[in-house]
């Protein structure tokens, strides 16, 4: 497998969450990553920070240093001279203070990437508040695409705000360190969550402008029959996504609903009805057999899985999309995957 990010040189101030997973996403491909970590201090996972098995520690090599003592930001300093780019986690004005600020590395280091992984930015009202990733999703606007009449909004934990947040931080040191072997001048990529959660809004923001959702009109993502995630009669739930209407003539064939007209998908006045008639079909049979029958066709279907089953599915096992640590303990695999261009 290539490993595209080979020679590029990484220095991680080692925090919870994004900056942590951004450092594993760069070291997945290829670069050389070292992890600045305070000895004998509870941290990631509320382990042993000595324990270099950790799963957002893969791939990376660690360094002890205690940054309060007097040689520590000169040692710290010797790692940051060579490096291409830098990762950092804390509030706004800790690294500053510390004397490992963005100022402080260029008078050493004028092509360094400097990134900085918040949760609300380096400036703003909200700047120095604590939050997670729930209250960013919140904030962004994107927490309330899941919500349902009377149901409280929810996301999945870590997945949408944390690890969106990493994304962004990845591709915005990449980026500068690109421009910085053009340039030979670095730059600061000041990465908040809630920006990210933002961004990745895009194809949300325009379903916003034609009325799909947020608006008065019901929401396909919401109130349709053919957008849903079903409980079916063993308590497990599948979902269908049959937007396209031939992926939505197919679904009712395949549910045997020959009443129901194709051509009528988008009459909202149907869906309530619809939907009922759905969810009722769905809870007759265990998830089984919606699997056997839906499985593998065109209409956007999959099942409700826990990471196990996941990590078991077929699919999953073929591309080996997770993979076993010692112990038992899951991971993900390196994503996305390279090859050469032949």
């Amino acid at each position: 497998m290539m490993r595209p990010l080979t020679g590029l040189k990484v220095i991680e101030f080692e925090g919870i969450g994004p900056g942590p997973l951004a450092g594993r996403m760069l070291a997945d491909q290829g670069a050389d990553v070292v992890a600045i970590v305070r000895p004998n201090k509870p941290g990631l996972d509320h382990l042993d920070l000595a324990n270099a098995d950790l799963p957002l520690r893969r791939g990376k090599r660690i360094v002890a240093i205690d940054l309060k003592r007097p040689r520590a930001v000169e040692e710290a300093m010797a790692l940051i001279e060579p490096a291409d780019a830098l990762i950092e986690g804390n509030r706004p004005g800790v690294m500053e203070r510390l004397g490992l600020g963005p100022a402080d590395c260029a008078k050493r280091n004028p092509r360094l990437v400097y990134g900085r992984m918040t949760g609300w930015g380096q400036h703003g009202p909200l700047s120095q508040a604590a939050g997670h990733d729930l209250n960013y999703l919140a904030l962004s606007g994107v927490l309330s695409l899941t919500e349902r009449p009377g149901a409280q909004p929810i996301a999945p934990p870590t997945v949408l705000g944390d690890a969106g947040g990493a994304l962004g931080l990845a591709f915005g040191l990449v980026s500068g360190v690109f421009a910085a072997g053009r340039t030979g001048k670095g730059a600061i990529v000041d990465c908040a969550i809630v920006d990210m959660a933002a961004a990745l809004s895009g194809i949300a923001l325009w379903a916003r402008s034609n009325g799909v959702v947020d608006g008065p009109r019901p929401s396909i993502f919401h109130d349709s029959p053919f957008y849903d995630a079903y409980r079916c009669a063993d308590g497990r739930f599948v979902t269908v996504g049959a937007l396209e209407p031939q992926f939505y003539a197919l679904l009712l064939a395949k549910l045997g609903l020959a009443d129901v007209d194709p051509k009528a998908q988008n009459d909202i006045a149907a869906w309530p009805a619809l939907k009922a008639r759905f969810g009722d079909l769905f809870a007759s049979r265990p998830s089984e057999h919606w699997r056997a029958l839906l499985e593998g066709s065109d209409v956007c279907f999959a099942p409700v899985l826990t990471l196990a089953d996941a990590a078991a599915h077929p699919h999953n096992a073929a591309r080996g999309v997770f993979r076993a640590e010692p112990g038992g303990r899951l991971d993900a695999a390196t994503a996305p995957r390279f090859s050469p261009l032949e």
